[in-house]
């Protein structure tokens, strides 16, 4: 048995090849003609792995992550293509795009965020925002645009547009935007006449609007009522008319800084119930506006940097102790040119606390 057995092994040593070192080069000559398996052997072997499905697209220069396309400061003169069709916000600010074609967002239908911020855009085609059925924000602040873009999304909740070359506003540049909530209009060469009437109408659920630092020499008639904050500062304003702030039942914030604001009308503060902050500084009053010791919720109220002369004891505060009045946590009279020395104590009976009233000294300009 022992011979036998040794007979085989003997047998398979002889049979078996020399060995050879294999280097890199003889893996790679594997697949040559002349190999050791025939090709069809070698394909069914060893197979090719399935190729894998594309990845999004991302524009060139730009940079993708999560359905968010950031493509600012890159010189882009024109809106790139390739945009992934699932993106939700789109940054292409501090760029020199000067036009907005109409296929620049076709296949951009899930866009909610749109930011093109200071670029050189003159021009929007009427039908670039049509596919944008689900956009909420829309920045085009600090163009060059001259009119307000046609066929803004109706989806649109957020729209700012500061700083343009935008004189008119129509009555249909707001047309179908029942959604919006914050509106920026500021700096933009606008005045009164400039503004149609029922150019707000259709801003049935907005909030926050600001035109401020324009050319607008009275409150534009017919805002909203759902209205809780108007920042008209920086304007010509010159007079408060009481018929201006009708229907503003849910005002709580009003600013009218620096203007040229000289007279509040009588019954002005009546027409805004809820207001809680007014600012008049920067104006040209004589006097502490009427109407606030009937105010229950006024609480804040700027009157620094004006020409009042005499501030009297019923002034701010009704007659007595009123529990139905609000309490001040600020009242500013600094830079008037009032004899501080002869206002009375009693005058800030409603004041919240001493801190929250600011004197100082008039300094003539």
């Amino acid at each position: 048995m022992k011979s036998a057995c040794l007979l085989l092994l003997l047998g398979t040593t002889c049979w078996a090849l020399p060995f050879r070192q294999t280097g890199f080069m003889d893996f790679m000559m594997e697949d040559e003609p002349g190999s050791a398996l025939p090709e069809e052997t070698l394909v069914e072997a060893v197979p090719s792995p399935p190729r894998a499905p594309d990845g999004p697209s991302c524009p060139f220069g730009c940079q993708c992550h999560l359905r968010v396309v950031q493509c600012s400061d890159l010189g882009l003169t024109s809106v790139p293509d390739k945009i992934p069709a699932d993106t939700t916000l789109l940054d292409l600010q501090n760029n020199k795009i000067s036009e907005i074609k109409e296929s620049d967002f076709k296949t951009l239908k899930g866009l909610h965020a749109l930011i093109l911020v200071n670029n050189a855009i003159t021009t929007i085609h009427p039908k670039a925002f049509l596919p944008l059925n689900k956009l909420e924000r829309l920045y085009l602040s600090k163009n060059q645009l001259k009119d307000m873009p046609a066929n803004m999304p109706r989806s649109l909740q957020e729209l700012r547009i500061h700083e343009n070359d935008i004189s008119k506003i129509k009555k249909s540049s707001f047309e179908g935007l029942s959604n919006v909530i914050v509106m920026e209009l500021g700096s933009n060469p606008l005045k009164s006449s400039g503004i149609d009437n029922g150019a707000f109408a259709d801003l049935k659920r907005v909030s926050y609007i600001r035109i401020a630092d324009t050319g607008l020499t009275e409150i534009p008639k017919g805002l909203p009522s759902s209205l809780s904050e108007l920042h008209l500062d920086g304007n010509k304003i010159t007079k408060v008319h009481a018929e201006s702030l009708k229907g503003l039942k849910n005002l709580a914030k009003l600013g009218l800084s620096h203007n040229e604001i000289s007279v509040v009308e009588n019954g002005s503060l009546a027409m805004v119930p809820h207001l809680r902050e007014l600012h008049l500084d920067n104006n040209a009053l004589t006097t502490v506006p009427s109407g606030l010791p009937d105010h229950k919720y006024i609480q804040v109220i700027y009157l620094h940097s004006n020409k009042i002369a005499v501030v009297g004891t019923e002034d701010f505060c009704p007659p007595g102790f009123n529990t139905k009045k609000a309490m001040y946590s600020g009242i500013s009279l600094f830079s008037n040119p009032v004899p501080y020395w002869e206002v009375q104590p009693i005058t800030f009976r409603c004041v919240f606390d001493r801190s929250a009233i600011q004197l100082g000294n008039y300094r003539k300009k």
